[in-house]
């Protein structure tokens, strides 16, 4: 950790707005150094609001920062001697991605800057060469369009660039920013809201070139003739944009459609089905079940009359921060104008707000207010004249909320014509010189589908000659079956390049996850040729140390695609899926974590991640489920499944250090969450009570069964830390908090007719009417359950009666696959495992799904996100339980090593160790002599613990390594 002190530098930005909305500003400083100033090296350290990405001499060096919370913001340090040139004119270029809205991995702060050159001398004095100041040049990136419009609620913003507008070369040292302004200081090291500068506390991420194995489709398209996508919440509820907490509001949107003859149009809703309401032309009214298609992509047909038709559509709804995306298609040429009249920057407006409302889920409910008068009223209207009677409530819709570039619109709304794929086309996925020469069609656009094989996460980048002005659309996606394409809805996962003439190379500015991506040219004026297009997979830089392979290839296959989605979703920490969300939700991180430990030794960002939740106490002291971010959220049970993560980080690693460090944060959490026991000793509190994706019954409020179970294990793995920590008085106390939980748990919410436990109490008192196999695990795994109970339980777990609500998703399968090992029940986790992974194998998963598929509510859509780290536990419980291998002590300085063959005839594999290397089992059975043959290599000095299955004898044989 650097002292704000030693920082010479200062934080600068541009003139202007403190935190501009969706802003990509450039920064460049020319220097020149003697040689002798590089003899012990010369490292830039360098932290931005809200991204950056560094480049010396024309070459890019690196990206960031890691997400953190901006009152300990983290910065980067990198080693660039060998880029700079001694005694020439040398130059540093920072391209600034400034977000200005707060979102699922970042709070909103202000734009900034802070950067510092040194040099070190051969006896070790360091000197500063050059620091952020007002000297430093800055401009605002021209070919980037600020007015694009959120990937999601979760994520910032999408990418359209014009190349025409901005020269790629700005970051080189011949180029002349003589135009550009000088930077403005906005304050040192130190200033709120950056109060403290953090060194980075993980390795950077890794950039690897990877290149698509086939183009699969090509076809000429036809978009919708209009299409847009609005930011309707931050229209609404301006503020809203320093958090990311839901909105509600209530209103319309208006906007009239110009055309010269009666025609038939269609009025179109691409994204967003949670703001969906009835829509009038002409004060004609349409109920929402008028549309037609499922929902979040919904279509209605009018008929308009000649001159303007007055539209408008009531938008009252919830919105997190997705955009709204709506279009108009007609055969007659028509335009979309401001009700308003000429002069306005968009052809729409907004009636309202009437009421609004945020909604936090462990607060008081706020319920949005849908009876003001005039909101009434205005349902009324049926042309532009009569918005003069609203005139306090009329906004005009501005530019920087408004994306007339709607490529997501353009991809999933369109007429197609499938073509067949020529030979030639299949050049720009492979790494060659010869390009692909793209087909075009006359009045229409061509449209590609390439598969890059896999799922994979990072930085789209791709090489073309075109003429200028040419528009090439990019749209990522994970799923296609049998010609349909499950499409990202509410992720707008999409890059639009505008080409300059000639030949030309970009490199995207935002990481996305994809399969599939979907390749549009519009508007050729010549023929494109496609030399290449590639994706830099970008994760936590680890080696793949852990290796599986048994007698089952069903499981082998499992294995593989469970270690790929880890690797996917281990980017400056662990993320829930590459493509939606990209963020880091506590409670996931647990599962994931064992699943590292096995598939790469994976320690330093579990630490990270560890380390990163308490600073949400400024949230909410019962800390929230994702961090760092701007949705004030808990989910209870996440906050308990990071006590749990903390205790295994100390098993794993073995460091009293941490413990030491992290105890006094869950004693923090818990001590707060003790207070919510009811006068019956039970957890009953306002949240987001959620456990699994299931119809069984979680509620908001009240008391929920397996919440209640999951604080008693976090009651005990926290007691486990205290006494590590050496507070065993609070050790004590904890236990005895765990013990009387779980006696209120079997007094009040085991129903003795249903001989199981009950899902919740509701805030009524009423009991569930579901009875879940999620609760019974949960009552298994946490120790709740004892002797008959116990008995009954288990009954359950090995066959799942069909009158319970079954298990939605892998996430809560991980736990019942704990269960099972408690029981030794190995035969029925494997079997789970072969049946659940197997029919993601089955249908061309790479990674494993978010949910299991549902045939009935869900027929074609097998889950919403394909890769799920949540999802990968089979790699975890091959590891250590059919392979064998688990830590007997903190630290791993003794290993176990007890296979559990259930059924198999062989397995080998490899498990990293906390501190380096690792140890290699292979086992074989030998059935008719009732043997196993067992073979190991491990590091001299580990202390191994070798147990066989029941019912064998072993013949070992142990190498010893180092």
């Amino acid at each position: 950790m650097t002292e704000q002190a030693a920082w010479k530098a200062q934080w600068i930005w541009g003139s202007g707005v403190e935190s501009p909305r969706n802003e990509w500003r450039c920064f460049r400083k020319t220097f020149t150094y003697d040689a002798n100033e590089r003899q012990k090296g010369c490292s830039i350290r360098i932290t931005a609001d809200s991204r950056y990405v560094l480049y010396v001499n024309g070459k890019q060096v690196g990206r960031g920062p890691v997400r953190s919370w901006p009152f300990e913001l983290k910065y980067d340090e990198y080693e660039i001697g060998h880029l700079l040139k001694p005694g020439e004119t040398n130059t540093v270029a920072v391209l600034v991605l400034h977000f200005g809205v707060s979102n699922f991995y970042y709070l909103r702060g202000r734009g900034g800057l802070v950067a510092e050159l040194e040099t070190a001398a051969a006896d070790g004095v360091k000197t500063t060469l050059l620091a952020t100041d007002e000297t430093w040049k800055t401009a605002v990136h021209a070919g980037h369009e600020a007015s694009s419009s959120r990937m999601s609620c979760q994520q910032a913003f999408t990418e359209i660039t014009d190349a025409r507008a901005w020269d790629e070369g700005w970051m080189a040292t011949g180029y002349d920013d003589a135009s550009w302004k000088n930077a403005a200081v906005i304050g040192p090291v130190g200033m709120e809201p950056w109060v403290r500068l953090v060194e980075r506390d993980i390795p950077h991420l890794t950039e690897e070139p990877t290149y698509p194995v086939r183009v699969e489709a090509l076809s000429a398209v036809t978009p919708a003739s209009w299409l847009a996508a609005l930011d309707l919440r931050s229209q609404f509820v301006p503020n809203s944009a320093d958090h990311a907490n839901n909105v509600s509001f209530s209103g319309y949107l208006a906007a009239v459609i110009r055309i010269n003859k009666p025609a038939r149009a269609t009025i179109g809703i691409t994204d967003d089905g949670r703001i969906f309401g009835p829509c009038s032309i002409n004060g004609t009214w349409y109920e929402a079940d008028s549309f037609t298609g499922d929902l979040p992509e919904r279509y209605l047909t009018v008929e308009l009359r000649q001159g303007d038709n007055f539209f408008m559509m009531d938008v009252t709804g919830t919105s997190h921060g997705h955009a709204f995306h709506i279009g108009f298609d007609s055969e007659e040429t028509f335009e979309v104008v401001s009700p308003l009249g000429d002069g306005q920057a968009t052809p729409f407006v907004t009636v309202g707000p009437f009421d609004t409302a945020e909604h936090i889920d462990h607060q008081a409910p706020t319920h949005l207010k849908r009876d003001h008068p005039d909101y009434i009223r205005a349902k009324s209207l049926a042309d532009a004249a009569g918005l003069s009677e609203f005139a306090e409530w009329v906004k005009p819709f501005p530019a920087e909320y408004f994306n007339a570039q709607d490529a997501f619109g353009a991809f999933v709304w369109k007429k197609s014509e499938p073509q067949v794929v020529p030979h030639n086309l299949q050049n720009m996925v492979i790494a060659s010189c010869d390009p692909s020469v793209i087909p075009l069609y006359s009045g229409r656009d061509t449209e590609m589908i390439v598969d890059f094989g896999r799922e994979l996460s990072g930085y789209l980048s791709f090489e073309l000659e075109a003429a200028a002005g040419t528009i090439v659309d990019f749209y990522g996606y994970e799923y296609m079956r049998d010609g349909w394409i499950q499409h990202t809805y509410q992720l707008d996962n999409t890059l639009r390049y505008t080409s300059r003439e000639g030949r030309q190379a970009y490199t995207s500015f935002v990481r996305r996850g994809l399969r599939y991506l979907m390749i549009a040219i519009r508007g050729a004026a010549s023929p494109v040729k496609l030399y290449e297009v590639k994706l830099l997979q970008s994760n936590f830089p680890i080696a793949e140390i852990g290796r599986f392979q048994c007698s089952d290839p069903m499981l082998n296959d499992i294995w593989q695609i469970s270690r790929h989605t880890t690797r996917l979703c281990m980017e400056d920490t662990f993320v829930d899926c590459p493509a939606f969300e990209q963020t880091f939700w506590v409670g996931d991180a647990r599962n994931e974590a064992l699943i590292g430990y096995y598939m790469f030794g994976a320690s330093e960002i579990v630490e990270r991640c560890l380390r990163l939740v308490p600073g949400s106490k400024f949230q909410t002291p019962l800390y929230a489920d994702q961090v760092p971010s701007g949705w004030s959220s808990v989910i209870p049970n996440w906050t308990f499944f990071w006590v749990t993560a903390c205790a295994e980080y100390y098993k794993y690693k073995g460091s009293r250090t941490f413990a030491e460090e992290m105890w006094p944060q869950a004693e923090q959490t818990l001590d707060r969450y003790m207070q919510n026991l009811d006068e019956r000793g039970l957890l009953n509190m306002r949240g987001w009570n959620l456990l699994d994706w299931a119809p069984f019954e979680q509620p908001n409020a009240g008391i929920v069964t397996p919440q209640n179970m999951f604080m008693t294990k976090a009651l005990r793995d926290a007691a486990g830390l205290a006494a590590v920590a050496g507070d065993d008085a609070k050790s004590r106390t904890y236990i005895a908090y765990a013990d009387r939980l779980r006696e209120a748990i079997n007094m009040h919410l085991w129903d003795e007719s249903r001989q199981a436990y009950i899902d919740c109490l509701h805030e009524d008192g009423r009991p569930s009417a579901t009875t879940s196999m999620q609760t019974q695990v949960v009552a298994s795994l946490c120790g709740i359950a004892e002797g008959e109970r116990a008995e009954t339980i288990e009954r359950y777990l090995t066959e799942p009666p069909a009158a319970f609500v079954q298990i939605g998703s892998p996430f809560m399968s991980f736990f019942y696959h704990e269960a099972l090992v408690k029981l030794g029940r190995f035969d029925v986790l494997l079997e789970d495992i072969r049946t659940n992974y197997g029919a993601m194998v089955e249908n061309d998963a790479t990674t494993c799904w978010e949910m299991y598929p549902d045939p009935v509510n869900r027929p074609k859509m097998p889950t919403r996100s394909h890769c799920h780290a949540w999802s990968a536990g089979p790699a975890y419980f091959l590891g250590a339980y059919t392979l064998g291998v688990r830590g007997a002590d903190p630290g791993w300085s003794k290993v176990i090593v007890e296979p559990q063959p259930a059924g198999l005839t062989w397995a080998r594999g490899t498990v990293p160790l906390p501190d380096g290397g690792s140890i290699a089992v292979s086992w074989r059975l030998d059935e008719a002599a009732r043997r196993i043959r067992l073979r190991i290599e491990a590091p001299r000095g580990l202390e191994l613990l070798i147990q066989p299955p029941d019912g064998y004898e072993a013949e070992t044989e142990v190498v010893r390594l180092g």
